[in-house]
């Protein structure tokens, strides 16, 4: 079953045992500038990194170096784009504010406004989000020897987990990505005949 963020973002099951104050999981989508196939190839189901892939995927594994309250999950990089999942611990103790269950209804707000907590969250990931491609553009750009080139589109797909049944469908879209690749939209080989708009 392929993810669809509409259809799991609706739905909301929860496991008893599961802490939900614990820590915040977010599901993201970021595409190479122009979607410029700059990372790897894909090739019999499996993904192949060249120089540039192998760079992302070490700034990938130091990000706790820099963001300790960050716990790393599923992850793939594609030709083009990659997928993850990073999890955000409670930021907000030690701030004064209150860090309520994730699962508890949020205090009324204007109309189409976060909460603080997750507008304080949603902060957390765009800092972590914007040091992973700013540290990879770096070490990318120090290799092909163009600084200050964009490599990375400049916003990103964000997705806020809320079940463990969403949860596990995200990791499996992200661990069948490449198997998907010759039917995936963001595959520039792919058919005309098979797009979907």
């Amino acid at each position: 079953m392929r993810f669809d963020p509409e259809l799991h973002r609706r739905r909301s099951i929860r496991l008893l045992e599961y802490d939900y104050s614990s820590a915040g999981a977010y599901f993201v989508t970021v595409c190479t500038q122009g979607k410029s196939c700059l990372l790897g190839k894909v090739s019999d189901s499996a993904v192949y990194l060249n120089a540039y892939g192998r760079l992302v995927w070490d700034c990938w594994n130091h990000l706790p170096d820099h963001y300790p309250s960050i716990r790393l999950d599923a992850f793939v990089i594609m030709p083009n784009h990659i997928h993850f999942i990073v999890w955000i611990a409670k930021l907000l103790v030690g701030a004064g504010l209150p860090c309520p269950d994730l699962d508890a209804p949020s205090p009324p707000n204007r109309a189409g406004e976060p909460s603080p907590y997750e507008a304080m969250m949603k902060s957390q990931l765009a800092q972590v989000v914007a040091y992973f491609k700013y540290q990879s553009t770096k070490q990318i750009n120090a290799s092909r020897r163009m600084p200050g080139v964009p490599f990375w589109q400049r916003n990103y797909y964000e997705h806020i987990i809320r079940s463990q049944k969403s949860l596990e469908a995200i990791r499996e879209y992200i661990e069948m990505n490449p198997v998907n690749w010759l039917q995936d939209n963001e595959n520039p080989d792919k058919p005309p005949a098979n797009r979907h708009p």
